[in-house]
């Protein structure tokens, strides 16, 4: 009972500190740059930290649309990370046709592409995801995304699930086994909310 209580306190502690290691300046989205050990660094660091926004209660259903030509091998990866995170909080997400006005979208872009956010080709900055309720989730489409754990490349699924917590209004976890930990590693996956991600999600919106 004691350690229980003292975890929670150093949690809610945690909440109030926000560690910027990063070169990269601070943007309202995520961002990645390549490490010199096969590693990729996203932008910003925190233990669960919250980002700022959050959904009210009444964008609680929030919709998704893929939009452009987003590659149909790489829709249901990112449709079962919605239904991970609707499974574990009060969120439910339903994709809608990309002609139709969405609460959130997600595409492939490269480049310059509009939103004083440009990607930079291969390597570096693999994806950004925006704070509610703005709902922008861009990948780059310079870089390497695939199904799976294929070396010198990146799992879209893995990516995603980082990115839909962004769109949530989560920052970074300190917890290495955490979906929204700072780093992720070409050639693995690492697909399953952990419980820092899931008290997380829960205490911004007292889920």
């Amino acid at each position: 009972m004691e350690s229980s209580k003292a975890l929670q306190i150093m949690l809610s502690s945690a909440i109030l500190v926000l560690l910027l290691v990063s070169v990269f300046p601070d943007t309202e989205g995520c961002r990645a740059a390549d490490g010199s050990n096969g590693h990729v660094q996203f932008h910003k660091v925190s233990h669960y930290e919250f980002s700022g926004p959050k959904w009210p209660p009444s964008k609680y259903n929030l919709t998704y649309a893929f939009l452009g030509n987003y590659p149909s091998d790489k829709i249901n990866p990112v449709a079962l990370d919605f239904d991970q995170w609707a499974a574990n909080s009060g969120f439910t997400f339903s994709q809608v046709p990309n002609n139709t006005q969405s609460d959130l979208t997600i595409s492939f872009q490269r480049l310059d592409h509009g939103d004083n956010s440009p990607f930079d080709g291969p390597g570096g900055v693999l994806a950004h995801a925006y704070d509610p309720e703005d709902g922008r989730f861009h990948f780059d489409a310079d870089d390497s995304f695939v199904v799976g754990a294929v070396a010198d490349s990146f799992d879209v699924e893995t990516v995603a699930v980082h990115e839909i917590g962004h769109l949530l209004g989560l920052d970074h976890s300190l917890v290495q086994e955490a979906v929204m930990y700072e780093f992720i590693t070409s050639g693995a996956t690492n697909r399953d909310l952990h419980p820092d991600d899931i008290a997380g999600i829960k205490a911004l919106y007292g889920f």
